[in-house]
């Protein structure tokens, strides 16, 4: 990812996207630093060569983090705070195909517990490059995945499931029908596959609208930009407005209620008909008369519930 930092923020201004997760950034140490455009990278690695990891975000979301975990060289986290809702950015780089089993597994430990270490009251998020894809179809799967994967399934797949249905989390890619073109996120000469995944916990599934592949723009070679769009509802606390206590006038209608009234007010004006010099001294003698007779109602309005509607992209 040397060198790519001015593309990453045209992209992102380009397309509008507000959050995006970068693999393999082969940059080594662990540190925070501004890119064009108001766009500020969250980054770790340990070797220079390969892997790295990383959360790029919009200024105005990037001042909201709270705290970020660096777990390892493929597994990172970034928890920030928008509207009161706390959104967990977890970024994640799976080892190849060829690698060896330990080294899988202990990149499943890592990620593993990056996730359990998210309150089950926060938003989560993963974007992942798993090196692995799901296939098509998914029998026995319901719960973790929809029907729309791509080709055929490998070996990897069933960490992918495993890990899924251990942490009630549901593979966003495959619930949205597309055409077979737009499901690729990787493409090297003849061979392509879906290896890209963005992953929310299921009862968050619903907050997802859409996510489609943006193959005509890449920073990486081979892989394509996927892009997933979160609608998050957010219920505005009521506040207590002072308001003017009111008089409940319509219980003059009231016969009983409207000759207590006019006794009070003629009481109030001294015992006579005539309305007395200043209509102000007369008009708070009816208003007391009101208060005594028909009383006063708080006046306070109950708020209507406000809905707070934004995309959200990873």
């Amino acid at each position: 990812m040397t060198g790519k930092g001015r593309e990453i923020a045209n992209i992102m201004a380009k397309r509008k996207v507000d959050m995006l997760r970068v693999p393999e950034t082969k940059w080594k140490g662990s540190m925070t630093r501004n890119i064009k455009g108001g766009f500020k990278l969250f980054h770790h690695g340990v070797d220079g060569k390969r892997n790295g990891v990383g959360v790029v975000l919009k200024e105005e979301y990037s001042k909201t983090v709270v705290e970020v975990k660096r777990v390892s060289k493929r597994v990172m986290n970034v928890k920030l705070e928008v509207e009161g809702v706390m959104i967990n950015v977890i970024s994640a780089y799976a080892p190849q195909v060829g690698c060896e089993m330990e080294e899988k597994e202990k990149f499943w430990n890592e990620l593993d517990e990056a996730v359990e270490g998210v309150a089950r009251n926060e938003r989560l998020v993963i974007g992942a490059d798993f090196n692995g894809h799901v296939g098509e179809g998914n029998r026995g799967d319901e719960e973790v995945m929809g029907r729309y994967g791509f080709k055929e399934r490998n070996v990897e797949k069933q960490m992918v499931l495993d890990f899924a249905k251990k942490m009630k989390i549901a593979v966003v890619n495959v619930y949205f029908k597309k055409k077979e073109d737009h499901r690729v996120t990787y493409k090297n000469g003849g061979r392509c596959t879906q290896v890209e995944y963005v992953l929310c916990r299921r009862c968050n599934l619903k907050e997802i609208g859409d996510w489609k592949v943006l193959t005509g723009d890449s920073v990486a070679r081979q892989h394509w930009m996927v892009v997933c769009w979160m609608v998050l509802e957010v219920k505005k606390k009521w506040r207590r407005a002072t308001t003017e206590k009111r008089l409940r006038w319509w219980k003059l209608k009231e016969e009983d209620c409207s000759v207590r009234f006019r006794e009070e007010v003629r009481q109030g004006l001294g015992g006579g008909e005539e309305v007395l010099e200043y209509w102000a001294t007369t008009a708070e003698v009816i208003r007391e008369a009101a208060r005594k007779v028909l009383g006063v109602k708080s006046g306070n309005r109950k708020e209507d519930k406000k809905t707070l509607w934004w995309n959200e992209k990873v």
